[in-house]
C-alpha cells in the first residue's frame, strides 16, 4: 500500500465528520433564507406602495402649485396621471395590509385622500383669484400634510414588522448556531482524535524530512536525510539530498545574485495593500503580489500551462480595454471617479476595486507590459454615497419651502397685496430667478440621487425625432429670445423613429439647450439638427458662444464640474445627468468644440425597428 493510499484512508473519518457538519450547515442556512425572504416578501409590497403613492401626491401637488402659480389656472393635464398613479399605490397597498393597525391606517390614507380630492375640485372650480389661494393654504396643504401624515404612518408600521422579525429570526439563528457549534464540535473533535491517532504513525518521518528541509531553506547546503524503505518518503529523501547538493552548487555561481533581485522585487510587491497584476503585451499575467492571489488562477489552456489569467470574467472583461489603452497610447490609466470602480466578491463581502493602469518600459523606453493596481475604494465610495444620500435629502427637504416661496414672490409680482414700487419690483424678480436657478439645482440634485440609487428607468417607445425636437424647441423659445438669441431647429422635419423614453430625452435636450442659450451672447444662434445612420438617430445642439477647451472637454460631464474661468456657471450636473440617461439607452453623448467658435453637442439614440 501507497503512503497515499494510507494517508487518504487516515483522513477518511476526519472527512466524515466534515461532510456532516456541512449537510448540517446547508440546511441551517436554508431555513435562515427563506425566514428572511418571507420577510421581504411580507413588507416590501407596502413599503414600495408607499413610496408610490407619496410619489404621485408630490408630482401631483407640485402641478397644482405651479399651474396656480402660472397666473391663468386652469387644471393640468397630468392631474390624471397622477391620481391614477396614487390610487393604483393605494390598491396595492390595500392588498398587502398584513400588519396589526396597516389596515386602519390604510383606511385613514383613503380618507385623507378623499379629502384632498375635494380640496383639488374646489380648486377647480375657483379658478384664479383669492378664492383659490384661500382654498390652497387653507385647505389644499392641511389635505396634503394629512395623507402624507398617514403615509409614513404605514411605512412606520411596515419598517417596525420588518424589524421585529429580523430580531426574531436573529434570535432562531443564534439557536441554530448553538446547535450546529455543538454538534460541528463533537464530531470534528472525534474524526480529529481518530485521523491524529492514525496519521502520527505514518508522518513520523516526515519530521525528520522537515527538519533537514529547514536546515537547507536556512543555508545549510551540507544536509541530508537517512530514511530507510522503499515507499515514496524514501524517494523523497533522495531528491532532497539532490537538491541539497545542485542548490550548493547554484548558490557558488554569480546566478543566485539574480534570484535575489528577483525575490526583492517580488518582495515589494508583496508589501502593497493592494493588488498588483503586472501583463504583457498579449495580455497574460506575469506577476502579482499576495493581495492578487483570490483574482487569479491558473491559465487551463493545454498551450500555456503554466501561466496565470484573471479568475473573475466580469474583471478580465473590465481590464481588458483598459490594457488595449494603454498599449496603444504608451501612457498611464488614472480613472476618472469611483463610478469606474469595479464590484468583486471576495468571500467576506463586496469590495469595490479602482484600476490604475501604467506601461511598463525597457531601457529603450520600448513598451513591455503593463501593471494595474487595483487600489481599494470600498470606504471611499462608501462615504462618496453618504454625501450623496445627504445631499438628496437636502434637497427633497428644500422642495416644500423653496415651493412656497416662489407662490410668494409671484403673488407679490402679481401684485395680489398691493401695488409695488420700481425698486421693489426690480428686487422681487432678482428673488424670483434666483428661486428659479435654485429650483434647478435641488431638480437636478434629485435626478442625480435617483441615478444613483436606482439607476435610470426607461419607458421607451416609438417616436418621431422631429416631435422631441419640436417640443425641446417649444420650451426654450422664449429664454432664446429673451437673451436675443436665433434658435432655429430644421432636425424638426426628420421622420425618423426612436426608441426612447420621452421625458428623458426631453431632459437631455433641457439640458443641452440651457447651456447653450446661457453660454452664447446675444445675437448669437443656437441650431438643432436630426439624421440618421447606421440604425441610430444622431441630434446636435450647436451654438456660437466661447466655445470649451479642449482639455475640458471631457471633464464636463463629471459631477460638479464646470469650465474654470466660464460664466454663468450652473450646478455641475445637468451634463452628467444627461450623459447618463443617454447612456441608458445604450447611445452616447458627446461634445465638439474650439475656443472661441461654438460647440456642437451630439447624441444618438437607436432608431426604432419598424
Amino acid at each position: 500500500m501507497t503512503l497515499r493510499t494510507k494517508l487518504i484512508l487516515a483522513q477518511l473519518p476526519l472527512l466524515l465528520a466534515v461532510l456532516a457538519v456541512g449537510l448540517l450547515g446547508v440546511g441551517t442556512i436554508a431555513n435562515i433564507s427563506q425566514r428572511s425572504q418571507r420577510i421581504v416578501k411580507e413588507n416590501y409590497t407596502s413599503l414600495r406602495a408607499a413610496y408610490e403613492m407619496n410619489s404621485a401626491l408630490e408630482r401631483l401637488h407640485d402641478a397644482a402649485a405651479t399651474a396656480l402659480l402660472s397666473g391663468h389656472y386652469t387644471p393640468p393635464e397630468h392631474f390624471t396621471e397622477f391620481k391614477l398613479a396614487f390610487e393604483r399605490g393605494l390598491r396595492q397597498q390595500q392588498e398587502s395590509s398584513v400588519e396589526a393597525g396597516e389596515a386602519e391606517a390604510t383606511s385613514e390614507v383613503q380618507m385623507a385622500w378623499s379629502d384632498y380630492l375635494e380640496a383639488l375640485r374646489f380648486l377647480d372650480q375657483a379658478g384664479q383669484g383669492a378664492l383659490s389661494r384661500e382654498i390652497y393654504f387653507h385647505r389644499l396643504l392641511p389635505s396634503l400634510s394629512k395623507v402624507q401624515k398617514h403615509v409614513d404612518h404605514i411605512v412606520t408600521i411596515n419598517q417596525s414588522a420588518m424589524i421585529q422579525k429580523g430580531e426574531q429570526a436573529s434570535a432562531r439563528a443564534m439557536d441554530y448556531r448553538a446547535t450546529a457549534l455543538a454538534v460541528s464540535l463533537g464530531a470534528l473533535l472525534v474524526g480529529l482524535l481518530v485521523s491524529l491517532a492514525i496519521t502520527s504513525r505514518l508522518l513520523r518521518p516526515m519530521a525528520m524530512l522537515g527538519r533537514a528541509v529547514q536546515r537547507i531553506g536556512g543555508g545549510d547546503f551540507e544536509a541530508r536525510v537517512s530514511v530507510g524503505g522503499r515507499d515514496e518518503v524514501t524517494r523523497l529523501a533522495g531528491e532532497i539530498n539532490l537538491m541539497a547538493h545542485r542548490l550548493r552548487q547554484y548558490h557558488q555561481s554569480s546566478l543566485s545574485e539574480l534570484l535575489l533581485a528577483q525575490q526583492a522585487s517580488q518582495a515589494a510587491i508583496d508589501s502593497l495593500p493592494d493588488p498588483v497584476l503586472v501583463f504583457d503585451l498579449s495580455g497574460k499575467i506575469k506577476h502579482f503580489n499576495l493581495e492578487s492571489r483570490k483574482l487569479v488562477a491558473r491559465d487551463p489552456s493545454p498551450l500555456a500551462p503554466s501561466s496565470w489569467r484573471v479568475r473573475d470574467p466580469g474583471l478580465e472583461a473590465h481590464l481588458a480595454p483598459l490594457l488595449r489603452q494603454v498599449i496603444s497610447s504608451q501612457g498611464p490609466y488614472h480613472p476618472s471617479g469611483f463610478e469606474e470602480a469595479i464590484k468583486l466578491d471576495f468571500g467576506d463581502g463586496d469590495r469595490y476595486l479602482l484600476p490604475r493602469a501604467t506601461p511598463v518600459r525597457e531601457s529603450d523606453n520600448t513598451v513591455k507590459g503593463v501593471t494595474v493596481v487595483l487600489q481599494d475604494v470600498t470606504r471611499l465610495r462608501l462615504f462618496d454615497q453618504l454625501k450623496s444620500d445627504m445631499v438628496a435629502t437636502v434637497a427633497h427637504e428644500f422642495r416644500t419651502p423653496l415651493t412656497s416661496l416662489r407662490m410668494a414672490i409671484y403673488l407679490l409680482l402679481e401684485q395680489v397685496p398691493g401695488p409695488l414700487a420700481d425698486k421693489q419690483r426690480e428686487l422681487l424678480e432678482a428673488a424670483r430667478n434666483d428661486c428659479e436657478r435654485v429650483q434647478t439645482m435641488v431638480d437636478d440634485l434629485l435626478d442625480l440621487s435617483r441615478i444613483s440609487d436606482q439607476g435610470v428607468q426607461l419607458r421607451r417607445q416609438s417616436v418621431p425625432a422631429g416631435e422631441l425636437i419640436a417640443y425641446a424647441l417649444e420650451q426654450h423659445r422664449m429664454a432664446a429670445h429673451n437673451k436675443g438669441l436665433r434658435l432655429s431647429a430644421p432636425g424638426r422635419d426628420c421622420q425618423d423613429m426612436v426608441l426612447a423614453d420621452q421625458d428623458r430625452v426631453n431632459l437631455v435636450f433641457s439640458n443641452l439647450l440651457a447651456n447653450a442659450i446661457r453660454h452664447t451672447p446675444p445675437g448669437g444662434e443656437v441650431r438643432i439638427s436630426a439624421w440618421s445612420e447606421g440604425g441610430w438617430v444622431r441630434f446636435e445642439v450647436s451654438d456660437s458662444g466661447e466655445g470649451i477647451p479642449v482639455e475640458h472637454q471631457e471633464a464636463i460631464f463629471r459631477k460638479f464640474h464646470g469650465v474654470p474661468g466660464a460664466k454663468p456657471k450652473g450646478s455641475g450636473l445637468g451634463l452628467f445627468i444627461a450623459r447618463q440617461a443617454v447612456r441608458s439607452h445604450g447611445g452616447e453623448l458627446g461634445v465638439e468644440s474650439q475656443p472661441g467658435q461654438g460647440s456642437r453637442f451630439w447624441f444618438t439614440l437607436p432608431q426604432a425597428q419598424v
